[in-house]
């Protein structure tokens, strides 16, 4: 993976507007919020549909075929604690445009989602901790380890295991920011991939705060190997700061217009 890789955070049920139009299957707001995020740059969209236990392999397939077939076989992340809804989001998934992405296994309960993404030629996101927030580095790379291990004897290549750090809260957690960027980096040593929830660090804070915060984490987590993150592609000031970093890393081409590209 070279340029920096966006995944838009926004089609997301704890929004009541998309969770809404999710239980009536009204399409518009969904494509609406899809068009914001890939007009602002998003590379991949997030789908969260929740649990979803009730009808979660119908609303995904639904979701998936309204998204691609609007978008332009758009590629997805099939997010959901409803394995079925995965497996049924990707037995209609066009990957002409990308595999589709797993969100997400980890290494405790829910390391069989590494299993899911072999057995469908996926991209996982590898949540390292097992139970809570690793409390150090140490486990973190455990946890790395062993899943990266399994997806290795499960035939997937080590590209396609995305490891999320977990980004901390700063409110309350700012002594352990260090090291979430040096895990990063560790990822980055061994030719990992990277990505997680990025946002996570400012939430609690005033929404005036938020994009400077994360703007500046995301600028710092790129330059110690950072591959991804899952974001806001409408924040203006952060997708500023992944275009420049790519330019600072050698991932894109610099010209005069490269912010509106």
């Amino acid at each position: 993976m070279a340029k920096f890789v966006t995944i838009g955070e926004r089609i997301h049920c704890i929004s009541p507007v998309i969770r809404k139009a999710m239980a009536e299957r009204d399409g518009a707001p969904i494509i609406q919020r899809a068009k914001e995020q890939l007009d602002a740059g998003a590379t991949y969209l997030d789908v969260n549909i929740g649990p979803a236990e009730s009808d979660g392999e119908e609303l995904m397939k639904w979701a998936v075929q309204l998204l691609q077939n609007e978008f332009d076989n758009v590629p997805l992340a099939l997010d959901t604690a409803n394995k079925k809804a995965i497996e049924a989001g990707i037995s209609v998934y066009n990957r002409s445009k990308g595999k589709p992405i797993v969100n997400s296994a980890d290494a405790g309960d829910r390391i069989e989602n590494i299993d899911l993404a072999a057995a469908n030629d996926a991209i996982v996101i590898a949540l390292c901790s097992a139970e809570g927030v690793p409390s150090d580095n140490d486990e973190r790379m455990m946890h790395c380890q062993n899943m990266l291990e399994r997806g290795l004897e499960l035939g997937m290549e080590p590209t396609d295991l995305w490891f999320d750090p977990l980004f901390l809260v700063v409110k309350g957690m700012q002594d352990k920011q260090m090291d979430v960027l040096e895990a990063i980096k560790m990822f980055s040593d061994m030719g990992l991939n990277s990505t997680g929830g990025l946002s996570n660090n400012s939430n609690g804070m005033p929404k005036h705060i938020r994009p400077i915060m994360d703007s500046a984490l995301v600028a710092m987590a790129m330059m110690n190997g950072l591959t991804s993150a899952i974001v806001n592609p409408c924040d203006l000031r952060l997708m500023e700061t992944i275009k420049s970093c790519d330019v600072f890393k050698n991932n894109t081409l610099y010209a005069d217009s490269y912010l509106e590209i």
